[in-house]
């Protein structure tokens, strides 16, 4: 009788991969989990329970395969599991590194209800393709059979190389618009290194590249092509810009130096890390080395702020949040990493204003307490009376979230139709805009959001313009 290879939660405990030492992990700006050898992932992808309703399956956004790649990695055919993996999910590897799994899939695993821990299901998704990546089983992109009909697509976000990835391996020819230097987006710029090495955003760029998309970076639609000229080279257009635009904070010293956006912070710790020139941190204005650094939001964006600076060699770092631990939006475990490193997590804070006369030197801070819910379910932050005082501060970043540009402003198109919150308006299942042939995916359409949210409106939206493209070329062979 062939041994059974499932089911072992019961006898094998979770075990994630081995995470550095804070004290080391400090020091560097590496990814802070060492990858699962062979055996170890077979034995974590045993403890899956083979459910009839996976959770896991349900609650992640792509609607990956997991039992099934699960259940084939256990039993050692690796290839297959990554063929599962890939099917779904255009960036696996991401994913598994930068993923919140404790709010998705793993949150949701049946074997965790049951008090068991949950499957490891990150770190195999990633051990996975990695294997995969090492093996030489992920080649450029050959499709079967070349199609005239082109797509351009604005953005090098996550969402638009998802759909990239869709449209070319269905013989589209493809070509991206990016503003930014390299291909990526907020996978480049805005994830440290320790969540997410660019090496393993650039060799999926590369392989784009090698299965013939093309990627023009450095131009900005609107000012070094318009949006209609892009529009009169393609079949079809998808906006996938993903939002920039931070949210500010007002009060008395707003616009103190010392104060800077998230964004600006993180892409200058990134650049560095390309060996870029970066005069604004090479200045010392964006580097945290010797100062007391306050961070202000909860979510995962400060949780790289915090962890950036205390890399840069800051003297303290502390994370100001209105609400309690339970009630902040960014990952648990990136509050525990960043708590193990060294940051001071300040609940039930929000600041009123700063101190300073020609640089800042505090946060002027009150307490609050949780009241009643709010229309979202929420407990709102309500402030404490006579409870105010000063954080003693000599960089303060704003990570509060993100907004989108106004782009029928910027690429005066005033046909392209906007929600009351600024994203453009499109239909949630076929992504098509009031534009014809336009369409739109990402956080430009639900507002800043996960990446993994991202690669499935970019694989959608790929579905949906093949539809368009295919239903269109029907009609004009039909006229002739």
């Amino acid at each position: 009788m062939a041994e059974q290879k499932m089911l072992k939660f019961v006898d094998v405990a979770r075990d994630m991969p081995t995470k550095r030492k804070a004290d080391e992990r400090r020091e560097d700006f590496n990814e802070i989990y060492a990858e699962y050898a062979a055996e170890k992932a077979a034995e974590q992808s045993s403890r899956c329970s083979q459910c009839g309703v996976p959770y896991c399956q349900t609650h992640c956004p792509l609607h990956n395969n997991i039992p099934d790649w699960l259940r084939l990695t256990a039993e050692g055919r690796l290839r297959e599991a990554y063929e599962i993996s890939q099917a779904t999910n255009t960036f696996p590897e991401i994913c598994g590194r930068i993923c919140p799994q404790d709010r998705l899939c793993e949150g949701n695993c049946v074997i965790e209800q049951s008090g068991h821990g949950t499957v490891t299901i990150g770190s195999v998704e990633k051990y996975i393709t990695d294997t995969a990546w090492d093996n030489g089983w992920v080649q450029p992109i050959q499709p079967q059979q070349e199609r005239t009909e082109s797509v351009g697509i604005i953005g090098a976000g996550p969402g638009g190389l998802a759909a990239a990835d869709v449209l070319r391996r269905e013989g589209y020819q493809v070509t991206i618009y990016d503003r930014y230097d390299r291909a990526g987006g907020l996978l480049i710029y805005g994830i440290p290194g320790f969540k997410l090495e660019k090496d393993i955003v650039m060799r999926r760029n590369q392989q784009l590249i090698d299965g013939g998309v093309e990627i023009v970076t450095n131009c900005d639609i609107g000012t070094d092509i318009s949006f209609a000229e892009v529009q009169q080279k393609h079949d079809a257009v998808l906006i996938a810009t993903g939002v920039y635009k931070s949210r500010d904070l007002g009060g008395p010293g707003a616009g103190l130096p010392g104060i800077e956006k998230a964004l600006d912070y993180l892409t200058a710790s990134n650049r560095k890390s390309f060996d870029d020139d970066v005069p604004d941190f090479d200045s010392g204005r964006l580097d945290a080395k010797g100062k007391r650094v306050v961070v202000i939001g909860g979510g995962d964006t400060a949780m790289d702020c915090v962890r950036t600076a205390i890399r840069q060699g800051a003297t303290s770092v502390k994370c100001l949040y209105r609400r309690d631990r339970a009630n902040m939006p960014g990952s648990q475990r990136e509050v525990q990493n960043a708590e193990e490193e060294g940051v001071e997590f300040v609940w039930l804070t929000a600041p009123k204003g700063f101190t300073g006369d020609d640089a800042v030197t505090g946060v002027k801070v009150a307490r609050m307490r949780l009241g009643a819910p709010d229309a979202t379910g929420r407990q709102s932050p309500e402030e404490i009376a006579g409870a105010d005082y000063t954080e003693e501060a000599d960089l303060v970043i704003k990570a509060l979230g993100f907004n989108p540009e106004d782009l029928p402003q910027m690429w005066d198109t005033p046909g392209l139709e906007i929600t009351r919150w600024g994203t453009v308006k499109a239909d949630f299942l076929t992504k098509k805009t009031a534009l014809d042939g336009v369409f739109a995916a990402g956080d430009i359409v639900r507002g800043a959001s996960l990446v993994v949210w991202a690669i499935r409106d970019g694989r959608e939206a790929a579905e949906s313009i093949m539809a368009y493209i295919s239903a269109k070329s029907g009609a004009a062979m039909a006229a002739e």
